[in-house]
C-alpha cells in the first residue's frame, strides 16, 4: 500500500536515495553522481528537524511497503512566503495522481501555517517539462528569479 507520510529518522537515507535517482535521471549524460554530489550535498534531509520542522516546515515522504519512493516538502522562505521543495518521485510512482495528493497535502500544511504564497524552482525547461506541466496544473505561474540557485524557471502560487 503506498501512504504519504512525514519522514521519520530511519527514511533519511532511502529519501535521499530517491532525490539521487531522479536528478541523476534528470541531467543523465551531464552529471555524474560524484558530480551530483558536490552540487548538492542534501544537508537539508540529514538536518530534516532544524531545516524543516524546527522552522515552519514539513518533510513529506511517498512509501510503498515499507520502501520511500518519493518525497515532497515545504520550506520556509519568510512569515508569508514558503517554497515547495525536493518533490521527487521514482519513475514507476508518475502518473497515478500520487504527486497532486502529494501536493494538496503540502499546500493544506501550508495554509495551516499562514502562508500565503508557495514558490519554486525547477532547472531548466528541457530538463523537466513533465514537471512544468504538472506545476502548471496545479496553478503556479512564472515569477521572477527569487534565489541565487543555478535553475533557470521560478514559480509561484496563491494560496485561498
Amino acid at each position: 500500500m503506498v501512504e504519504i507520510k512525514r519522514i521519520g529518522q530511519h527514511q533519511i537515507e532511502q529519501a535521499k536515495q530517491v532525490v539521487k535517482a531522479v536528478s541523476l535521471e534528470i541531467w543523465q549524460g551531464v552529471l555524474t553522481e560524484d558530480e551530483l554530489s558536490r552540487y548538492d550535498s542534501m544537508s537539508d534531509i540529514d538536518n530534516v528537524r532544524s531545516h524543516y520542522f524546527d522552522n515552519n516546515g514539513t518533510f513529506l515522504v511517498l512509501v510503498d511497503r515499507e520502501k520511500v519512493v518519493g518525497t515532497g516538502a515545504i520550506r520556509k522562505l519568510d512569515r508569508e512566503i514558503c517554497e515547495l521543495k525536493r518533490m521527487w518521485f521514482l519513475k514507476e510512482y508518475r502518473g497515478q495522481g500520487l504527486g497532486w495528493k502529494m501536493a494538496q497535502i503540502l499546500f493544506d500544511f501550508a495554509l495551516a501555517a499562514s502562508y500565503r504564497k508557495i514558490r519554486l524552482d525547477l532547472a531548466n525547461e528541457e530538463r523537466q517539462p513533465e514537471a512544468l506541466k504538472f506545476y502548471k496544473k496545479l496553478g503556479f505561474y512564472p515569477i521572477d528569479r527569487y534565489n541565487d540557485s543555478s535553475c533557470l524557471v521560478f514559480m509561484e502560487k496563491l494560496l485561498p
